[in-house]
This record gives C-alpha cells, structure tokens and sequence, in this order.
C-alpha cells in the first residue's frame, strides 16, 4: 500500500524541472566582465545576451505545470506558448550569428520544457561567447535571413536588437510575472541589476 501511494504521488505531483548538477544550466550568474572594455558593437552584443540569459534563468527556474498553463485572461496565450515563443526568438538570434537562413514555416520546438529551457540558454550562451570572439567587420556582416520556400528576405543587425532581442526581453518579463500570478514567484535574490543571485 505504501509504495501504490508513494507511486501515484510521484507521478502526479507537479512537474518541475530539476536542476542537473553534472551539466548545470548556463547563466545563474552573469559571467564576470570582459578585460578588454572597448565598447565595440560585438561585445555590447555579448553583455545584451548575457543579461538576458540571466534574466530568462530565473525566471524559468523552478516553473511548475500550472505555471506553465497560467495566463492572463481567457485572450491571453498560456505562459507555456510564451516560453516556446522565446524559444523560436532564440533559435532566429543563433541562426542570424550563424549566418544561416531561418526557414519557415518553424520546426517543431523540444517536447518537453526542461528540454525547451536548456536549448534556449544553450543558444543565448552560444551568441553571447560568438560575439566575445567577433570583431567589427564580422559584426557588420551579421544578419537575419528568412525564408519561406525559395523566398528570402534579409535583414540587416541592427533590426537583430530592436526585433528579436528586445521582444526577448519583454517575454521574460512576461513570464517573471505570471508565475508571481499563479502563486511562485521568482526567487528573491535574484539581481539583474549586478548579475548574482543571493541563496
């Protein structure tokens, strides 16, 4: 009776994505600065992205179903369609850095959230260390191509931050306060302002 009761608990308890202390998760903190502060538009790139793996760590840390399933009125999506949202934002940054076309209509995102969550951190962390390696004239050539069929359209970099990067933004905040809605807010040391987190 015991181990029917410990089973049905197990498997209906809330899910929560556990943390994998062999392969942790990028951006608990922000990684220190860079010696070299010459402000080019690679490194201001780079520190743009590492904020914004900060941000999007804690805000996705410790998500549980009903979370995932919160939204703001019947009108709004579910905070779950959000995140696959900034998945796809992630995945269109990465391939704009990789100079590789963004092929639509989008291939499916990962199952599972733990999963959706380690590839958009893996992504955001694989922009920010490109761009720490990037000089001017390779910054210059980045930019977003799209493409549906054998339509293409290309964008310049620039449209890269005031697009992909700043909706990015906005999204995470989104989900920092619909958890704080349905009951689980971000855990309160967190400090985007220095980039480390108070346990």
């Amino acid at each position: 009776m015991r181990f029917f009761l410990f089973s049905f608990l197990l498997f209906t308890l809330p899910t929560v994505a556990q943390p994998d202390p062999i392969h942790p998760l990028p951006y608990r903190e922000i990684p220190e600065q860079a010696e070299d502060l010459t402000p080019t538009g690679a490194n201001l790139l780079a520190r743009l992205m590492d904020g914004m793996g900060y941000r999007y760590h804690w805000a996705t840390e410790g998500l549980r179903e009903e979370d995932l399933n919160h939204r703001f009125g019947e009108t709004n999506r579910p905070a779950r369609e959000t995140l696959e949202h900034l998945y796809n934002l992630s995945r269109t940054i990465r391939l704009a850095v990789d100079r590789e076309p963004n092929i639509r209509p989008l291939p499916a995102a990962p199952e599972t959230f733990a999963e959706q969550r380690r590839v958009t951190l893996e992504n955001i962390q694989y922009v920010a260390d490109k761009m720490r390696t990037a000089t001017d004239a390779d910054f210059v050539r980045y930019e977003m191509v799209f493409q549906r069929g054998e339509n293409q359209s290309v964008v310049p970099v620039w449209n890269l931050m005031n697009g992909p990067i700043a909706d990015a933004l906005t999204h995470i905040g989104q989900i920092t306060a619909s958890r704080r809605a349905s009951g689980n807010p971000q855990h309160p040391g967190v400090n985007v302002f220095t980039g480390k987190t108070r346990e």
